[in-house]
């Protein structure tokens, strides 16, 4: 088919036709490869010039036009000539705002952060601490790997509401905690899980299992989890009692019965309440059993 068309062209089109898309088609190209080469001979002789000012101006009508890579690139040569000026001020702020534009969070927020040591009274010192923690927040890893950055973007966006509590980003800065508090609240919900589900292995996992939910609680009261985080804790401390020795067994099953009605008191509807039940019956059973052996 290839070889049709190719013939169809060659022998079916007029000449004068064939000869003019030729030239046209050759213009286009020769005048893409004109612009690029102008627009990277342009450049080159910015970032080579020695007149800041110069390169300042290039660089704001670069950020303006959305060329963010070549504004940042541009300013990061005359930050030092323009240091504790008005345009100095405006350098740090701009480079910042393009690593943020185009999306390298960890450059943006060490530019944002220098500009608040820099300048903690400039014009933009509200709006680079508040993106110095969203950049933070951007950063912030998935659930399943360490959050210690999670902790670091949650300090910084509580510096900022003590900094600015009348803030128009409030509400924003408000929303991202919220977010991050639930991402460590699930990351501590799939630490207790894993060790439920390691069970006796090498060593008493059903209470690890309870400290780490317990302590995802005290944090985290008003998760997504705290339901799921409850029942685990019930359900770890049940099997800690099976799996007990003889002269542990009774303390721990009663401290399970003990966490059931913890359980039902707070989530009488809750989604794990058959399975609450379930445990509450064996538990009792073996309860009841030891108090009548004792009577």
């Amino acid at each position: 088919m290839k070889v049709f068309l190719l013939s169809f062209e060659r022998f079916c089109l007029p000449l004068r036709f064939r000869v003019r898309m030729e030239k046209s088609f050759r213009h286009i190209t020769l005048g893409i490869m004109t612009l690029g080469l102008l627009s990277c001979s342009g450049y080159n002789k910015v970032v080579k010039s020695s007149d800041n000012e110069f390169k300042y101006q290039k660089a704001m009508e670069y950020y303006e036009k959305g060329e963010y890579y070549k504004a940042h690139s541009v300013l990061e040569t005359v930050g030092s000539a323009f240091r504790g000026t008005e345009k100095g001020e405006n350098v740090v702020y701009t480079i910042a705002m393009s690593y943020y534009k185009n999306k390298d969070y960890v450059s943006a927020k060490g530019y944002f952060s220098a500009y608040n040591r820099s300048y903690p009274q400039g014009a933009h010192a509200e709006e680079c601490k508040y993106l110095a923690g969203k950049c933070l927040y951007m950063d912030s890893p998935d659930v399943k790997l360490d959050q210690a950055n999670t902790v670091t973007a949650i300090d910084e966006l509580l510096e900022f509401t003590n900094m600015y509590p009348k803030s128009q980003y409030l509400p924003e800065v408000v929303k991202l905690l919220e977010e991050l508090q639930e991402k460590l609240a699930e990351k501590a919900y799939l630490s207790a899980k894993l060790y439920y589900d390691l069970g006796d292995f090498m060593g008493n996992n059903y209470r690890s299992a309870v400290v780490t939910a317990t302590n995802a609680l005290k944090l985290h009261p008003d998760s997504k989890r705290k339901e799921d985080l409850s029942f685990l804790i019930l359900e770890a401390k049940y099997m800690q009692a099976v799996k007990s020795v003889e002269n542990k067994m009774e303390d721990r099953y009663r401290d399970t019965d003990d966490e059931y009605y913890n359980y039902i008191g707070e989530f009488p509807n809750g989604k794990h309440r058959k399975e609450a039940e379930r445990i509450h019956e064996k538990t009792r059973k073996y309860i009841n059993a030891i108090d009548n052996k004792n009577k």
